[in-house]
C-alpha cells in the first residue's frame, strides 16, 4: 500500500463538504422533532443506510464475516448504537448547537481510551494540555450561565449531559474498533454492523418510550433521505476512502468546521440563543481537541518557527 498523500485542494473540498454534512444532521433533526421524534429518525436513517451499503458490498463482491467478526461486531453495534440513543435524547432536551458541541469532544475520549491500551498511542504532553484545556472548557459551558430565557432553542443540564455521554461512546468505539478484528475488515463491513447496531437499539427505544407518532410532510420526507443517502451512507464511505488516500493527522484538523458549522447554523436557521459562558467554553474545547488530534502537525509547525527562528538569531550574530 501507497504512503499516504499529503491533503490537496480535491481533499481539502470534500473535507469542507463532509463537515457541513455532518453539522447539518443535528439542525435537520431538530428542525422537524415536532414532526418526528430524534429517536425514530435516527433509527429509520440507520436501518436505511445499512441496506444500501449491504447492496454496495453485494455490488463490490464482498461476503459480510460476521463469525469471524462478530464480537467485535456486537461490541462495536451496541456502542455505536448507545451513542446516538444519547444523542437523539439530547437533541430533544437541548440545542442542536449544545450536542454537536459536546458530541464532538470524542477524539479527547478516544485519545484516552487509546493512550491506556495501545502502547504507541501515548499521549504526548501537549495532547495532555489539550485534555486539560477541552475538559476546562466543558466545566466552563455547563457551570456559567444559562441563554437568556425565551431567546431560541431551549437548553437543560441533561440534555448537555446525553450528548457529552454521546462523544465519550464515540471515543470509545474509536478505540474498539482500532483493538479488534474489525481493524482488519473492509471498512464498508464495519460501517454496516455500527448502523445495525444503531437500528436496533434507536428504534426499540422508540417503539419502548411510545415516540412513534409521525406527521409525514416533505420537510420530514426530505430530511429523512438527506440523512440516509448523504450522511449516514455517502459521507463516511468518501470518509473512508480519505483516509486510505491522505495523511489522517492532516484530515483530522477539519473536523474541527463540524461543531462551527454546527453553532453557526443552529443560531442562523434555528434561532438558537448561544450563552456567552458557553461560547468560551466550547472555544476552549475545540482548541483542546485541536491540540490533542493534530499535536503532530502542530508541532512540526511549532519547530519549524523555533529553527527559522534561531536560523534568524544566528544571522543577527554573524
Amino acid at each position: 500500500m501507497s504512503s499516504p498523500r499529503p491533503v490537496d485542494g480535491r481533499a481539502a473540498g470534500l473535507m469542507v463538504l463532509l463537515c457541513l454534512c455532518w453539522a447539518l444532521q443535528q439542525i435537520l433533526v431538530k428542525a422537524v422533532a415536532a414532526d418526528i421524534s430524534p429517536m425514530l429518525q435516527i433509527g429509520l436513517r440507520s436501518a436505511m443506510a445499512a441496506a444500501l451499503v449491504l447492496l454496495l458490498m453485494r455490488v463490490q463482491g464482498l461476503r459480510v464475516q460476521a463469525r469471524s467478526h462478530w464480537r467485535g461486531a456486537l461490541a462495536v453495534g451496541l456502542l455505536f448504537g448507545g451513542e446516538y440513543v444519547m444523542v437523539a435524547e439530547a437533541l430533544r432536551r437541548t440545542s442542536a448547537a449544545h450536542t454537536v458541541v459536546f458530541l464532538y469532544t470524542a477524539p479527547i475520549f478516544a485519545a484516552l481510551g487509546l493512550h491506556l491500551r495501545v502502547p504507541t498511542e501515548r499521549l504526548r504532553p501537549l495532547q495532555g494540555l489539550g485534555i486539560a484545556l477541552a475538559f476546562g472548557g466543558v466545566a466552563l459551558a455547563f457551570l456559567g450561565e444559562p441563554a437568556s430565557p425565551g431567546a431560541g432553542a431551549a437548553t437543560d443540564r441533561v440534555g448537555d449531559l446525553l450528548a457529552l455521554g454521546g462523544g465519550l461512546a464515540w471515543g470509545a468505539t474509536t478505540v474498539l474498533l482500532r483493538g479488534s478484528s474489525l481493524a482488519r475488515a473492509p471498512a464498508s463491513e464495519a460501517l454496516l454492523y455500527q448502523l445495525m447496531g444503531a437500528a436496533v437499539l434507536l428504534l426499540g427505544t422508540a417503539l419502548a418510550t411510545g415516540q412513534t407518532a409521525v406527521h409525514w410532510t416533505p420537510a420530514v420526507l426530505g430530511g429523512l433521505a438527506f440523512q440516509t443517502v448523504v450522511v449516514a451512507f455517502a459521507s463516511f464511505l468518501v470518509w473512508f476512502w480519505l483516509l486510505r488516500h491522505y495523511a489522517a493527522a492532516m484530515l483530522g484538523v477539519f473536523t474541527f468546521l463540524t461543531p462551527i458549522f454546527g453553532v453557526t447554523l443552529g443560531a442562523w436557521l434555528l434561532d438558537e440563543a448561544l450563552a456567552p459562558s458557553f461560547v468560551r467554553g466550547a472555544l476552549l474545547v475545540l482548541a483542546g481537541v485541536v491540540m490533542v488530534s493534530a499535536e503532530g502537525p502542530l508541532r512540526g509547525w511549532l519547530s519549524r518557527r523555533g529553527g527559522r527562528r534561531q536560523a534568524a538569531d544566528g544571522a543577527g550574530l554573524g
